[in-house]
């Protein structure tokens, strides 16, 4: 499945925006119907899985907020409501009203927050469409999954098949809809947001259309020439990670710290590069199968390394203990933010297979198309497959 919910790195993308030339200053307010006074209220700046807090607020006592943001990289920012719900919105020029439900007042708590409207200005039109979008994903894939889970007479392989097949569909949805909202509002300096869900070459054309609408209308705008720079970044990235070239280098330290490993430390042998978390529920759903696959091969001479991008160690010693994975395993500081650009993925589990001489000969491989990739590399002789896509976000 293609990435449905691929806004937040949308907002990665932007908030390294250099500064602008005339500082602004903007209002945040609202109102919060379910106050839960033990958090604050947050704007948050988001780089992968790291954020940064900008500013916090209490809640008062009637239930409304008010924030004066200070606003030097205009771009996406997101707010947090007391850690029960979020939107990401545009801070440029727009001073902004966001009411949020707040805490969860059911009996039974299920983190699944309705959607936040942001009434603003044009720009922030739309983050609406673009947060609309994430939301009605997200519900779809619920729906989804709890539909087909509940057929009778399938077994659970069949069950995600299936399920997969309509994750493509509202996957193909939603980049129907992206393509529009960027189509339609390119004259707006949000559609910036936009963009980064828009990669690929069958999506260049209009993109390029885009960037030259937004440049002709502001040559000078620090975060078009800021996201055009980050932009010629990714594709030389890209390009450098496409099969037959040479895995990036990287070393990251073993649990007992006594030694670092990376990809290049297993050069001569087939290495099966795994990507996870502790908190990542697909990956630790792969597992069983990395472990089928070990069992298969690593007497064939295919050698494992498991890369934990946690943040918490503790969490990550505590998940391989449950998990008794038999293979090499190391955690890459940062809770994985240096690999993660290196390497170009956002999604957990991410899978990939390196022949003996580093070479990437296969991306994105789980379960059914590991083990295809891994017995063609074995064997010679190649077999159809489908990768499957990174789901932990």
């Amino acid at each position: 499945m293609k990435k449905i919910f691929s806004v937040v790195l949308g907002g990665c993308l932007l908030l390294g925006a250099c500064a602008a030339t005339e500082q602004k200053t903007i209002t945040i307010k609202g109102k919060v119907q379910f106050p839960d006074n033990q958090y604050n209220m947050e704007i948050v700046e988001r780089n992968g899985f790291d954020k940064t807090i900008i500013d916090s607020c209490k809640v008062n006592k009637d239930g409304t907020y008010r924030f004066t943001m200070k606003v030097d990289r205009p771009g996406v920012y997101t707010l947090e409501c007391q850690k029960w719900q979020s939107v990401q919105f545009w801070a440029e020029d727009e001073d902004l009203e966001i009411n949020f439900r707040g805490m969860d007042t059911a009996r039974i708590k299920i983190k699944n927050p309705p959607y936040v409207y942001i009434n603003g200005g044009p720009n922030n039109e739309v983050m609406n469409l673009m947060n609309w979008d994430g939301y009605r994903g997200y519900q779809l894939m619920i729906g989804i999954s709890q539909g087909v889970y509940r057929i009778q007479g399938l077994d659970d392989q069949a069950k995600q098949e299936t399920s997969m097949k309509f994750y493509d569909m509202l996957s193909d949805e939603s980049r129907a809809r992206i393509k529009y909202i960027a189509e339609h509002y390119a004259d707006r300096n949000s559609v910036l947001a936009v963009l980064p869900m828009l990669r690929g070459n069958e999506n260049a054309e209009l993109v390029e259309k885009v960037l030259a609408k937004l440049e002709a209308k502001n040559p000078d705008y620090a975060p078009l020439k800021k996201y055009k720079a980050d932009m010629a970044e990714v594709k030389a990235l890209r390009e450098s990670l496409t099969e037959g070239k040479v895995a990036p280098e990287f070393s990251c330290p073993t649990p007992d710290g006594s030694k670092n490993l990376g990809p290049q430390d297993f050069k001569g042998k087939i290495l099966v590069l795994d990507f996870w978390a502790s908190w990542c529920g697909p990956c630790r759903a792969e597992i069983p199968h990395l472990k089928e696959a070990f069992e298969a091969y690593n007497k064939k001479g295919v050698e494992f390394l498991s890369v934990s991008i946690d943040k918490d160690g503790a969490a990550w010693r505590k998940a391989m203990k449950e998990e008794n994975m038999p293979w090499a395993q190391v955690q890459a500081p940062k809770a994985g933010k240096d690999v993660m650009k290196l390497y170009q993925f956002s999604g957990i589990p991410y899978i990939l297979v390196l022949d003996q001489e580093g070479r990437i000969v296969g991306k994105n491989l789980r379960d059914k198309a590991l083990m295809d990739k891994l017995e063609e590399m074995v064997s010679g002789k190649k077999k159809e497959s489908v990768a499957m896509p990174a789901m932990g976000m």
